[in-house]
């Protein structure tokens, strides 16, 4: 296979750790800088922080240290519950491509980088949306936090599949070359009504790299399927009116949505959280496959991930008060208690306040993003039990 180099990927990496010193004499001289770092130190003076950051001459200095704080602020003051699973499923010592589910833009990707960092497992690069590179500072600690630039869907098809092939490619080398691991989503953009399924694309990109061995293009990236789990949907309030506006025209995002997502998810509560790090995928999967053209190939890949996906993703209260609610039943009764029930109707609510929209369309769009995942999972069980 072919062998590269960092240089033939500048335009998409992430920083070195020669890069480091140079990103954060950017970082604390940023505007916006004052305003971060009581957040991720609240118990540090503003020129503690700053000297602080000024001694990182590494990655990992500035991930075990700044990152790992954020993270923990997000734990401490956001989530009631935060655990994980499936780690002993995996080896420290060989790099994974972890395959996700895509609820909240900056936290899926975030709190494993935490979970691994915590229990003894390098952390992983991740991808970085260009529609999220807006300014200096978003990019500086983005890239000094392992993640590089990865394009949306755009443009004309010739340049989208050259893009492509060169995302694919530096997998590849990320994985094979430099041994380290990767985070993606599943699909271009996050979950907005609780379906999780992974874009076919996503597997044709892939495997682009070296298209004349379909088998090994995807064994050696190591296919790790993650599961992350949030009792209280991040964004659910903004991704239910984006839904909404969908149905009238096509929707195009404001100036500064992308960011305002980002906060939103940070700040909210997110009431219990939970990942599962589900089975690798194997090779003897892979090889059962070998036999299907490109496409069906391509396609059955995606159906074990979002098998693992789904069946690993944990339901909690909202998502069976949400199925009672919006399919007008009793079914998931037990599964819930009055309290919960009150306090899900009660941030049902919240959609009053946009009472220039239909309001039972508003509610049914919600009620579907927790109710959904049920819907998956029933799913699931019923093509299990074709099989059998």
């Amino acid at each position: 296979m072919t062998s590269y180099d960092t240089s033939d990927f500048d335009d998409i990496r992430p920083y070195t750790d020669e890069e480091i010193p140079a990103a954060m004499k950017r970082i604390v001289n940023n505007r916006f800088f004052p305003l971060l770092a009581p957040y991720v130190y609240p118990d540090r003076s503003l020129s503690d922080v700053r000297e602080l950051l000024l001694t990182f001459k590494s990655i990992h200095d500035f991930q075990a240290d700044t990152m790992l704080s954020v993270n923990e602020q997000i734990v401490k003051q956001t989530i009631d519950e935060f655990t994980c699973c499936g780690l002993t499923r995996l080896s420290p010592l060989r790099p994974y491509l972890y395959v996700s589910n895509h609820r909240d833009i900056m936290l899926d990707a975030s709190l494993l980088q935490y979970y691994l960092l915590t229990h003894g497992f390098d952390t992983s690069e991740i991808t970085f949306g260009a529609n999220l590179m807006q300014n200096q500072l978003v990019i500086d600690i983005g890239k000094c936090n392992k993640m590089f630039r990865v394009e949306r869907p755009g443009g004309s098809l010739r340049e989208f599949y050259k893009k492509s092939v060169h995302l694919s490619q530096y997998l590849h080398y990320t994985i094979t070359q430099q041994h380290r691991s990767v985070w993606i989503a599943q699909r271009n953009g996050r979950t907005k009504d609780g379906m999780d399924t992974t874009d076919q694309g996503i597997i044709k990109m892939f495997g682009m790299a070296y298209p004349e061995d379909k088998i090994r293009a995807i064994s050696d990236l190591h296919i790790v399927p993650v599961a992350v789990s949030y009792e209280w949907e991040p964004c659910d309030i903004l991704k239910t009116l984006e839904l909404y506006a969908s149905q009238f025209a096509q929707y195009t995002k404001k100036p500064g949505e992308d960011l305002n997502s980002v906060l939103t998810g940070i700040m909210q509560r997110k009431g219990r959280v939970h990942f599962e790090i589900c089975e690798p995928i194997s090779d003897v999967e892979l090889m059962a496959l070998a036999p299907l053209t490109s496409n069906e190939y391509n396609k059955e890949v995606a159906k074990i991930i979002d098998r693992r996906i789904i069946e690993a993703y944990r339901l909690y209260p909202n998502n069976y008060i949400a199925y009672d609610l919006r399919y007008g039943c009793h079914t998931y009764a037990d599964q819930y208690d009055d309290r919960q029930y009150d306090d899900f109707i009660e941030h049902l609510r919240k959609l009053d306040a946009y009472d220039t929209c239909n309001i039972d369309q508003l509610r049914d769009i919600l009620l579907a993003i927790y109710a959904n995942p049920i819907i998956n999972k029933k799913q699931v069980i019923a093509n299990q039990q074709k099989r059998w």
